[in-house]
Order: structure tokens, then C-alpha cells, then sequence
């Protein structure tokens, strides 16, 4: 089992339950992501990037297994509004940070700086199928940001993105998931904050709707007023006593929408 490809499993399992209204796909999520947790994720909270048999294997993780799993942590929270993911997903992007990150010039190292050392310390941007650890840690660091207000996770994405604008003129073919996470930067992303009780009817139909929404890169909170399970939440009442959205960039909101109809043309591009 390797790490990275549970965490694009988990994102995609998460999304296509949500989209399609299959709590058994997300249920599955919840179970990899469980998984991953308690055999690949050490003490320190460092990735094995490999396991067989309920063991882990001795090799440590790479960049794309911290960008892939924190991805698929950060897609969990948002459709499950368990805070837990997101909490998850920052002890892997601070690693990023830590380990994998060039302090002068911002780019991403495919090993940690405490890895084996290597004639040549390997980096590589290009997407192919699946993303690049590039690629994909500077989506999670962006969506983490956008999700908590963090400042150096931001910074961070903002500068591995630098080298989308040198590849994507010349090979656009191979920076693609590159440049949907600039598209994502370009636009905020968008914060939607979903308050409302659990078991009312128009929390769902909103929360739903801000997870089809097509705004690139929007992050989705959801959970009660006053809750500490996401940043977002934070100063976030009902309106009228019932279920709202917040639409926001950079934590500052349009007023708040109650009607899923309104909720979808705010996200419709």
C-alpha cells in the first residue's frame, strides 16, 4: 500500500460520495484515512510511505505522499465536517515546510532534507496522470491556508507556484494539476462556511450544494455556530434562527446566503 495513492483514493472516494449522495464511499474514505493514521503516521507525525500486511515499511515518505495525503485528509474534512482531518493534514504540511521546502528560493524537494543524502537531491514539477508531489503539496498548502488563515502556508504555495508560469507556456501538458492550483490562488480560493443543526434538512442541502460548487479551489466548512471543529465557523450565526452560507476570500464574506439556489450562482465560477 503506498501512501500517496490512498490519499488520492481518500479525496476522490470523499468527493464522489458527497456528489452522489453515497455515505458508503465516504464511510471507505473515513476507513483508508483511518489507515493511514495508525500505520503510516509515526509519533512525530512522519509518513512510512509504504505498508504490507499491517506493517509499515522501513522507506519514509516523499513530497507526494504528504501532498497526496494531506489532499485526501483535507477533502474528508470539508465533506465530513470533522475538524480531525484538517488537524491531520497540518502536521503533514508543517513537515512540508520543514523538510521539503528550499528556504531562499521556495521550491519543493522531492526527499526530506534529513532523507538519505543523494548525489543530486531530486525535484521534479511535472504532472502526469496523477500529480507531482510539487503539485500537489502546493494544492494542500493552499487549501490549508484558505481553511485557517495561515500565513506561511500560503506564502509557501505562492512560491512553489512560481514554476507553473516557467512550464505552463512551454508544456502545459505537464503542469496541469500545477496549473488548476494557480487557477484555485487566482481566485482566493473561495471559504464557504456552512452553520446550521445537523439534523435540519437545509444544512445538508447547503452543504451539499457548496461541495458541487464550481468556484476553483473552494474549501467547504460545516458545523454548528460557535463550533471549534474548523476556523471558519468562527463568528458565523444562523440567520433568522435557521441554516446559512458564507461565501469569503481571505476571510472576508459576502453576506450570508440561505437559499441553495443563491449558494450556487455565488459558486458557479
Amino acid at each position: 500500500m503506498v501512501a500517496a495513492w490512498n490519499g488520492l483514493a481518500i479525496a476522490a472516494l470523499a468527493e464522489t460520495g458527497a456528489y452522489f449522495d453515497r455515505p458508503d464511499l465516504v464511510e471507505a474514505a473515513i476507513g483508508a484515512a483511518d489507515l493511514l493514521v495508525r500505520l503510516h503516521l509515526d509519533e512525530h507525525a512522519r509518513l512510512a510511505r509504504t505498508s504490507k500486511d499491517g506493517r509499515a515499511g522501513a522507506h519514509a515518505g516523499v513530497l507526494e505522499d504528504y501532498g497526496d495525503v494531506a489532499e485526501g485528509f483535507l477533502a474528508l474534512a470539508s465533506v465530513t465536517g470533522e475538524g480531525v482531518w484538517l488537524e491531520f493534514a497540518g502536521f503533514l504540511l508543517d513537515h512540508v515546510l520543514a523538510q521539503f521546502t528550499d528556504p531562499e528560493s521556495g521550491a519543493l524537494y522531492d526527499t526530506a532534507a534529513d532523507a538519505e543524502k543523494l548525489i543530486r537531491r531530486p525535484q521534479d514539477p511535472t504532472d502526469n496522470a496523477t500529480p507531482s508531489g510539487w503539485s500537489a503539496a502546493a494544492g494542500a498548502l493552499l487549501s490549508y491556508a484558505a481553511h485557517t488563515g495561515a500565513e506561511p502556508h500560503r506564502t509557501a504555495a505562492e512560491r512553489a507556484l512560481g514554476v507553473v508560469k516557467a512550464l505552463g507556456p512551454r508544456a502545459p501538458r505537464f503542469v496541469g494539476w500545477g496549473l488548476a492550483v494557480a487557477e484555485a490562488l487566482l481566485d482566493g480560493p473561495r471559504e464557504v462556511s456552512v452553520v446550521g443543526p445537523a439534523d435540519d434538512p437545509a444544512t445538508g442541502t447547503l452543504h451539499r450544494t457548496a461541495l458541487l460548487g464550481t468556484a476553483p479551489g473552494a474549501v467547504v466548512a460545516v458545523g454548528t455556530p460557535g463550533s471549534d471543529e474548523f476556523p471558519l465557523l468562527a463568528d458565523r450565526p444562523l440567520v433568522g434562527g435557521g441554516p446559512a452560507a458564507y461565501v469569503c476570500r481571505n476571510f472576508t464574506c459576502d453576506a450570508p446566503i440561505t437559499d441553495a439556489d443563491r449558494l450556487r450562482t455565488a459558486l458557479s465560477g
